[in-house]
C-alpha cells in the first residue's frame, strides 16, 4: 500500500519554463486526506521549497538540497554537512577552476562572494535566502549542507570532469545545464528517503518516486515503484523501466492522479 510519494522538481513535476502547477496543491490535500504522505525532493534550498509549497506546507515533508536536509512541519528533522575540514579545501579548489563560482548552501541561507553575472542573478532568483558576502571565509563556521557550483562553460564539460579527481573526499554531481553540487559523500536523496523510511515507519514497498536525473538515482533505487519521465537522462530511463510522459506533457502530474484514482 503506497504510503509516500516523493517528487523531483526541475526536469520532473515542473515544466520546462519552470513554471509551478497549481494542480500540484489540490492532489496534495487529497493524497493527505488517505494518509500519504508527499515531498517535494530537490536539490533546491528549504527556503525556497517552503515558498513553493507554502498552500500545503504542514500537510508534506521536504527533502532539500539533494538529500541533505530532511525537514517535517517546520522542524528540521536530518541533516548531512560537508565536514569543516573539507570546506575550506574544495572552496579553494572551485576558485581555482576557470569559470566556476561557488555558493555555500547552509540550513537557512545561501551565501555567493562573487557578484559577477549571469552567477549572480541565478543565485537571487534561484535562492530565497541568498546573502552576498565579502568572503565565503566569513561564514564557513555555518553549517554548510552543499557547495552549489555554477559553471560558465557547462557543468558537463568542465567541473564534472576536474572536481571529482580534486576533491576525492567529496560528492561531486551534476545538478543542471550550467551547475554541479558538492556535498558529504553520503549526502544524496535516497539516504534522505532512508531516514524518512525509518523515521515514520515507511517500507520500500511503500513509496513511489519521481525522478529524471542521476542526483535522483539513489532516491528511485531506495522506492518500490520509481517513475522517470521521457525527458529524463539516458541512464536514468535505462536504470528504471517504468517511463512516464516528459515534463512538457505533464508526465509526473498524470501518474500522480493515476495513483490516486487506486488508492
Amino acid at each position: 500500500m503506497i504510503k509516500f510519494i516523493a517528487s523531483d522538481l526541475d526536469g520532473t513535476l515542473l515544466p520546462p519554463d519552470k513554471s509551478f502547477p497549481a494542480e500540484i496543491f489540490p492532489l496534495i490535500e487529497q493524497f493527505y486526506e488517505k494518509k500519504v504522505l508527499f515531498a517535494p525532493a530537490s536539490g533546491r534550498q528549504y527556503a525556497n521549497l517552503q515558498k513553493l509549497f507554502a498552500p500545503v506546507s504542514d500537510k508534506i515533508l521536504y527533502i532539500a538540497e539533494n538529500g541533505a536536509l530532511v525537514a517535517y512541519r517546520g522542524e528540521v528533522l536530518f541533516t548531512d554537512l560537508i565536514p569543516q575540514k573539507e570546506l575550506k579545501n574544495a572552496v579553494d579548489v572551485i576558485r581555482s577552476i576557470d569559470g566556476l563560482y561557488p555558493m555555500l548552501c547552509s540550513t537557512d541561507y545561501a551565501y555567493i562572494e562573487s557578484m559577477e553575472r549571469p552567477f549572480s542573478d541565478y543565485a537571487f532568483a534561484s535562492y530565497t535566502h541568498c546573502r552576498h558576502v565579502e568572503t565565503l571565509e566569513s561564514v564557513m563556521d555555518r553549517p554548510i549542507c552543499k557547495i552549489a557550483v555554477y559553471d560558465r562553460y557547462g557543468s558537463a564539460v568542465n567541473c564534472i570532469r576536474k572536481l571529482p579527481q580534486l576533491l576525492p573526499n567529496l560528492r561531486t554531481i551534476i545538478s543542471g545545464e550550467d551547475w554541479c553540487d558538492v556535498s558529504s559523500l553520503t549526502a544524496n536523496k535516497g539516504e534522505a528517503i532512508r531516514f524518512v523510511q525509518q523515521k515514520f515507519g515507511f517500507s520500500r514497498e511503500d513509496c513511489v518516486a519521481f525522478g529524471d536525473h542521476m542526483n535522483d538515482y539513489e532516491m528511485l533505487s531506495e522506492c518500490g515503484t520509481a517513475y522517470v519521465p521521457s525527458n529524463g537522462y539516458c541512464t536514468m530511463r535505462e536504470a528504471f523501466k517504468q517511463h512516464i510522459p516528459s515534463n512538457a506533457e505533464g508526465g509526473t502530474l498524470r501518474q500522480l492522479k493515476l495513483i490516486l484514482e487506486k488508492l
